[in-house]
Order: structure tokens, then C-alpha cells, then sequence
């Protein structure tokens, strides 16, 4: 088992850090599901990491999510003696302002001075030799939204496959996952291995970025079945029930939980001519297409920070409004189709376009992570009848993934 060397295993045990791809944990952090508010995340356990920390040169990966209080993780870490000297940021950026799949460059965070090494520039996503070589860990400190589209998960991926290329170590500081009481989906087929799907796992996975870093390491999904020696430091009183309201928004289009909770079921329009409302105060919480028909709803993406030239600019949608739905339907209905399939027929009936690309790998089937559904969609399969076809993966994948959850479920 891979651990860090600054203490003992038995020692890190007591401190409830997780080591390696086992499943160990602290008492407080198994308890039975809790409220919102006392929920601790991993980076406001100073008094378990810095310890692991200290005398190590450091490469923190985060952004604007990575707050413990009031105070960003990286102002924690230099108020506590440690030795930060890389700054990775992934899609969005350091400070989450930039389109989704917006090039960001590298450069030098103004208020500490540290280099900021961009893994979305649109060149590699894998950091060059030169910065491997001025840190001896990785700490990863990101709030990820649970689904396998979503790109921090990635980005954390290619980092541990980077720590493993280079002989570095790896630290997670754990945030709850919003949706990491679901899970949904079909597993992805991994000949759509992707930007926006890199393991093959469901949509909507229900794990917490530690427990998916242990998951890759411990099922030899890093390059060449290696592990990274990695080190999970758990939130407390938190469990896969917990109903947690993030305190930052993840990324410009997701502005609130409900925006999260309706994430699985709408993504998928970005494969589409169809608006899910990015350019609005609703993104992800409405729908709508110039030329859909017999709506009472209607609504005009307009250029914003965060959606500088989204789909439909300046034209009057007509669509379906979602932004009042309760926060609990939302999450009872994990992902639901029926969206859009209400758009596909609307639009497809009149002869429009609705696909942005076709073949294989359209931009749909990459979202899906399947290359099967769309066809099910045209020939008139429900909702209920689609989501019935990957039921086997659900229930095969959290049999997988048990051994790796450091929460009660």
C-alpha cells in the first residue's frame, strides 16, 4: 500500500486520512446522514495534512471553489507553513470565469505570486517535464458535481497519471458530491473516451473525488495499470445523502443547486441546435429553439461572462421553463429524458436540424458516453423504456465501486 512518508499509516489512520485505494476511514466520517451545516471538508482539516505536508514542495490544483470559509485553501496552506509553488487551474480557469471550453493561459496569481500552470490551454493536458520537476506532490482541492462529463474529474485523472509518469505523490482534500446520491446512466463505451468522458463509469457516478481517485488507482485505470501513492484527507459528517449546498458556484453556468440537480438530465442539449439556456439567468434550467412550436414559454440567450457566444445568440426561443421545479423532483428523476425527446420530436417533425454533428462521434453520443440512444430516441422509445437499458450497468457499477466509498451511502 502507497502512502506519503511523513507518518506512519497507523498514525494517518487515527488522523482519518484514507491511504492508498483502501476504503479506511474516521468514525466521523461514517456517521448517519447529516445536515448541510456541519459538514467539514477536507481542506478545513488543517491538523491532518499540514503534518503530511510540511517540508514538501507543492502543486495545488484548484479554483474559486476551493474556499474554506471565507478563505481560499491556498491562503490556508501559506498561513499554515507550506511550501506552494505551483498553481494548476483546470477548465475555467484559477478564479472560474471562462467559457466552458475556453482556452485559458498560464501565468502568475496576483495575490501570492505563484506560477498558475493552465491544464486547459488548449495544448497538452498534461504538464510539461519542466513543471513536474519543481514539486514533489500534487494536492487537489476542487469541487467536482458528480457527473462524468463534468471536466475536473478528468483533470484530476490526468494529473494522477502525470504523478505517476514523474514519481510524484498525491493528496485529495475531499469535498461532498451534490448528486452523490444518485447514480444513473449508462456506462460510458470507452471508444467515446473523450474530453468530456475519460473512465468507464456512469453518467451519474454518486462519488466524491476521493473516493474516484481511489477507484482509479485501486481498478489499474492509470496508465499502464500503475498506482500514484495517494492520500485521501475525508470531509466529515458527510454521507452520500447528504443534501449539501455548495457555497461557490463550480463553474459560471451552473449559478445554483438546481442548475446541478437538472445537470444530468439537460446536458445533453449541448449536443444540439437546442438552447439549455446558457446566455440567461437560467442556464440548464430551460429549454427552447426558435422553431419549436405551441409554447408558452420563451426566453433570449444574450452574451455574458461565462457565455460569450452561446448557442441561439440574440434569437427568441420558445421552449419548456424548468427553473421553478423543486429541488427534490429534480433529484428523484436522476436523469430524464424526456426533455429531450420533447425537443427531438418537436423539431425533427417540422424537418429541422437538432444534431449539431452526426456520426459516431457527434457531440450527443461523446455526452451519452453511448453510441445506441439517440437511435432509440428516433425510433420512439420512451424515457422510462432508454433509461431501462442501462439499468445492468448501474447496478454492476456500484457493485465495482463499493470498496472504494469512504461515506455511508
Amino acid at each position: 500500500m502507497n502512502v506519503l512518508k511523513s507518518l506512519s499509516l497507523s498514525m494517518m489512520c487515527l488522523l482519518g486520512v484514507t491511504c492508498s485505494a483502501g476504503a479506511h476511514q474516521s468514525a466521523s466520517s461514517t456517521s448517519a446522514e447529516s445536515s448541510d451545516t456541519s459538514v467539514v471538508v477536507g481542506a478545513a482539516r488543517t491538523h491532518v495534512y499540514v503534518p503530511l505536508l510540511q517540508g514538501k514542495r507543492i502543486a495545488l490544483l484548484s479554483n474559486q471553489t476551493g474556499m474554506v470559509g471565507d478563505r481560499h485553501v491556498l491562503d490556508v496552506m501559506l498561513d499554515n507553513g507550506l511550501d506552494v509553488v505551483t498553481i494548476f487551474s483546470p477548465e475555467h480557469g484559477f478564479r472560474g470565469k471562462a467559457d466552458a471550453g475556453e482556452h485559458v493561459s498560464s501565468g502568475v496569481d496576483e495575490k501570492t505570486g505563484i506560477p498558475i500552470a493552465s491544464l486547459y490551454d488548449g495544448k497538452s493536458p498534461m504538464p510539461s517535464k519542466e513543471t513536474m520537476d519543481g514539486f514533489d506532490v500534487i494536492v487537489t482541492d476542487i469541487q467536482d458535481v458528480g457527473l462524468r462529463y463534468y471536466t475536473y474529474y478528468i483533470t484530476m485523472v490526468n494529473l494522477m497519471d502525470a504523478a505517476v509518469t514523474y514519481g510524484k505523490e498525491f493528496v485529495v482534500f475531499d469535498r461532498p458530491n451534490p448528486n452523490g446520491m444518485t447514480v444513473d446512466g449508462p456506462i460510458l463505451d470507452m471508444s467515446l473516451k473523450s474530453g468530456v468522458g475519460r473512465l468507464p463509469i456512469p453518467t451519474v457516478h454518486g462519488m466524491t473525488l476521493g473516493e474516484l481517485a481511489q477507484m482509479v488507482n485501486g481498478e489499474g485505470w492509470l496508465k499502464e495499470g500503475k498506482r500514484v501513492p495517494l492520500t485521501v484527507v475525508p470531509c466529515v459528517n458527510y454521507t452520500h445523502q447528504t443534501r449539501y449546498t455548495l457555497p461557490i458556484a463550480p463553474s459560471p453556468n451552473l449559478p445554483n443547486m438546481l442548475s446541478i440537480y437538472l445537470y444530468p438530465s439537460t446536458c445533453y442539449f449541448e449536443g444540439t441546435t437546442v438552447s439549455l439556456g446558457r446566455g440567461t439567468d437560467w442556464p440548464f434550467q430551460v429549454y427552447g429553439h426558435p422553431d419549436m412550436t405551441g409554447r408558452d414559454f420563451s426566453f433570449t440567450p444574450r452574451s455574458r461572462d461565462g457565455a460569450k457566444n452561446p448557442p441561439q445568440l440574440d434569437q427568441l426561443c420558445h421552449g419548456v421553463d424548468l427553473h421553478r421545479m423543486d429541488a427534490e423532483d429534480a433529484i428523484a428523476q436522476g436523469i430524464n429524458l424526456e426533455y429531450v425527446i420533447d425537443a427531438y420530436r418537436d423539431l425533427t417533425s417540422q424537418g429541422k436540424q437538432f444534431l449539431l454533428r452526426t456520426g459516431d462521434r457527434n457531440f450527443f453520443n461523446l455526452l451519452m458516453g453511448d453510441k445506441e440512444i439517440y437511435q432509440m430516441i428516433a425510433d420512439g422509445k420512451s424515457a422510462q423504456q432508454i433509461k431501462a437499458t442501462w439499468a445492468d450497468d448501474v447496478a454492476r457499477f456500484k457493485a465495482q465501486r463499493k470498496p472504494y466509498l469512504l461515506y455511508a451511502e
